[in-house]
């Protein structure tokens, strides 16, 4: 027996309510891209290898511009959600798929970065770790997320990453 699934429609049903921002949903925002500015140029400012490396200019350009733009990038309609043919779609949270591969390349090129010391692989570590999380808490329930504070603690554990004590 063969099965055929028939294309869904390729419009948006009538009945889909526009888009209302959550309480507080621009404030959250601006803290998370500003908390993404702040951990790009933490990364900006780690310290470069002594002899060329391979990963040297990948740590010092693509890292810290993805972090920007993710965290900059955040956008709560783009939620987990049913699609007009009723099929779940994977929301993204606004973040691009290849600045995400950039981010989830960190944690198996930390052996690579020989060159900084433990505690900045750590932050580097923590700081990638909590820019894929809020990306998943926007993507997964952006209302938990901006309403309960849980974008607000993932940045502050980015904050606390790239303090500069």
């Amino acid at each position: 027996m063969t099965i055929v699934y028939l294309p869904g429609s390729a419009c948006p049903p009538d009945n889909v309510p526009p888009y209302e921002p959550w309480e507080g949903e621009a404030e959250a925002l601006a803290a998370a891209a500003d908390a993404g500015r702040r951990a790009a140029a933490w990364v900006r400012s780690l310290p470069g290898p002594l002899a060329p490396a391979p990963y040297s200019a990948w740590l010092a350009g693509k890292v810290p511009g993805a972090i920007e733009a993710v965290m900059g990038g955040l956008n709560p309609e783009d939620c987990d959600r049913r699609g007009p043919d009723d099929a779940f779609v994977h929301g993204t949270g606004g973040a691009d798929a290849s600045m995400m591969q950039i981010l989830s390349a960190v944690a198996y090129m930390l052996p690579e970065l020989s060159w900084l010391t433990l505690d900045q692989q750590v932050r580097l570590l923590a700081v990638a770790s909590a820019v894929t999380g809020a990306v998943q808490l926007i993507a997964d329930d952006p209302g938990a997320a901006i309403l309960d504070g849980l974008l607000a603690r993932q940045c502050s554990v980015i904050t606390h990453a790239v303090r500069t004590d």
